[in-house]
C-alpha cells in the first residue's frame, strides 16, 4: 500500500485500525484484536468509552482550543484540582502538556529553573538509571538509559550521568537478601553525587517500576526510602517518571505509593488520558512551586497545546470514571489475576526467566538458557518474533529487545485495560504462550536449517 506517511518501520506493513471497543480494535481486514498492552499502557479504559466520549462531545460543543498565554480553562482547572486532590503528599501544583516527552523534558527545566530562582546555579547535574526510558525529545532522551535510541543522536545530548537499576532478576546477588541489594543498589546514587559535587547536582529521575526498557521491572525492599533519604540529605531533587507506571496502573493512582514515598516532581501521562486524547502533566510540589512565585514570578517554558481544553476534558472523564468504576479495585484483583495465570501457564517454561510487574502491569523475561539466565542472541529478534506471531492470534502486546544492556535480552510487556475480567485475562494469557511458544519454534527451526 502506498504512503505519503513516514512510519515507525518504513518498510513494514500495517494493518488499518478503524475501530475499538473494551479491551478490542479492529482493523479494515475485519480482525479483531485483544489489546493486552493497551498500545503502550495507553488504554486504561479500553476503547469507546461511552462516558469519555460524551464528556469529550461537551466539550467540543463549548471550546476547542484557547492558548494558556490569553486564558485558563474549566477543564483545566478542574482537572488539576483532581490531580492535586489525589496527588502524593506534598505535590500541589499542575502543569498540563501533550505526553510523556513533553512532561520529562519540562520537570527537567522545572529542576534546573528552582536552583536558579534559590540561588544555586552551580547545580547542573542530572543523574538517571540505566535501562530506564524517560522519552524521545532531546533532553528526556538525554536523561533517559535506552542506549538504543540515545547512540546516534549523543552528540546532541545534554551531559547526563547513570547509574545501575534496582534490577533484581538480572543484579541481585546469589544469597543477597532484598534489604542488602537494596542498599547496595541505593548507594550508588549517593556515591555519583559525591563525585560530582554534592552542591552540582539538580536531581535524579527514575520509573518506580520500569516501563518499556526493561519490562516491568519493581524496585525490592526499601529501595526507593533510601533514595529519598539521600536525595534530601545532598538537597537534591526527586523526580519520579510515571508515565507508563502511573495513574492507576500498578494498583494504586501512583506507583510511589507502594514505595512510601512523594516525589518533589511527578510526570503522568499515557494514563492520565486513556488515549482518547494526548496529555500529559508535571506534578510539583509546593516549595517549587513558591521558589518561582516568589522569585521570577513564571516558569520559564511552554508548549503551544499546553493545557489544551479537549485533552483537558478527557483526561478529567478518565479519573472521574475510573473513581466512580472503583477500577483501581478490579486492577489489583484482575493485576493478582493475571500472574497467577501467567506462573501457572509459563512458570515452568525452560525460556522463561522471569514474570514480574505490579497490579496490570507485568514482564515475562525470555531466556535461552533459565539456568544460567543466558539471553538470545539479539540477532535472532525473538521480540519482533513475538510480537508478529501474538497479532496473528488476535493478540497486540508490548515486546522489546536489549533488556539487560540495550543490545542483549527479550521482554514482553503486559499492560491491559483496567476494566479486563478473568475470562479476558485467561484469553490474553493463553494467546499470548501460544505466541511465545510460536516465536522460540521458528528460531529453533531456522537455526536446524
Amino acid at each position: 500500500m502506498s504512503t505519503h506517511l513516514l512510519h515507525r518501520a518504513i518498510h513494514g506493513h500495517l494493518p488499518t485500525a478503524v475501530g475499538g471497543k473494551g479491551i478490542e480494535l479492529f482493523d479494515a481486514e475485519g480482525n479483531v484484536y485483544i489489546d493486552a498492552s493497551g498500545g503502550a499502557a495507553v488504554s486504561c479504559l479500553g476503547h469507546g468509552h461511552p462516558a469519555v466520549i460524551d464528556a469529550l462531545h461537551k466539550q467540543l460543543d463549548r471550546l476547542a482550543y484557547a492558548h494558556t498565554g490569553f486564558f485558563t480553562t474549566e477543564p483545566a482547572e478542574q482537572l488539576a484540582d483532581l490531580l492535586v486532590r489525589n496527588a502524593p503528599a506534598g505535590l500541589d501544583h499542575v502543569y498540563l502538556v501533550s505526553g510523556g516527552s513533553e512532561a520529562v523534558e519540562a520537570a527537567i527545566k522545572m529542576a534546573r529553573q528552582y536552583f536558579v530562582e534559590t540561588n544555586q546555579p552551580r547545580r547542573r547535574h542530572i543523574i538517571a538509571r540505566r535501562q530506564s526510558y524517560h522519552g524521545n525529545t532531546l533532553g528526556a532522551l538525554a536523561a533517559g538509559g535506552n542506549e538504543w535510541r540515545r547512540t546516534q543522536f549523543q552528540p546532541l545530548l545534554i551531559n547526563t550521568h547513570h547509574i545501575d537499576p534496582c534490577f533484581a532478576y538480572r543484579m541481585q546477588q546469589v544469597g543477597e537478601s532484598d534489604e542488602v541489594y537494596a542498599a547496595r543498589a541505593a548507594q550508588q546514587l549517593e556515591d555519583k553525587i559525591l563525585e560530582l559535587g554534592a552542591d552540582e547536582v539538580i536531581a535524579f529521575i527514575a520509573e518506580p517500576v520500569v516501563g518499556a526498557t526493561a519490562g516491568a521491572v519493581p524496585s525490592v525492599g526499601d529501595y526507593f526510602k533510601r533514595i529519598r533519604e539521600i536525595c534530601d540529605r545532598y538537597g537534591v531533587l526527586l523526580i519520579l517518571d510515571e508515565v507508563m507506571c502511573g495513574m492507576g496502573r500498578t494498583g494504586t493512582l501512583h506507583a510511589c505509593e507502594q514505595d512510601g514515598i512523594a516525589p518533589d516532581l511527578m510526570t503522568v501521562a499515557k494514563g492520565l488520558g486513556g488515549g482518547y486524547q494526548p496529555v500529559g502533566a508535571v506534578l510539583l510540589s509546593g516549595k517549587i512551586f513558591d521558589a518561582f512565585a516568589n522569585g521570577s514570578g513564571f516558569f520559564q517554558h511552554g508548549h503551544t497545546y499546553m493545557g489544551h481544553p479537549m485533552a483537558a476534558a478527557a483526561g478529567l472523564a478518565v479519573q472521574q470514571t475510573i473513581e466512580r468504576e472503583s477500577l483501581l479495585a478490579n486492577v489489583v484483583a484482575m493485576g493478582n489475576e493475571l500472574e497467577r495465570q501467567l506462573v501457572e501457564r509459563l512458570g515452568n517454561d525452560r525460556h522463561v526467566g522471569d514474570i514480574r510487574g505490579r497490579g496490570l502491569f507485568r514482564g515475562i523475561e525470555l531466556v535461552a538458557d533459565r539456568a544460567t539466565k543466558q539471553p538470545f542472541d539479539p540477532a535472532l529478534k525473538l521480540h519482533a518474533r513475538i510480537k508478529k506471531e501474538a497479532l496473528k492470534r488476535g493478540l497486540i502486546v508490548y515486546p522489546m529487545g536489549g533488556t539487560i544492556d540495550g543490545v542483549q535480552g527479550d521482554h514482553v510487556l503486559l499492560a491491559p485495560p483496567f476494566i479486563v475480567d478473568r475470562n479476558d485475562v485467561e484469553r490474553i494469557v493463553e494467546r499470548l504462550a501460544d505466541a511465545i511458544k510460536a516465536g522460540i519454534d521458528g528460531i529453533q527451526s531456522s537455526i536446524k536449517t
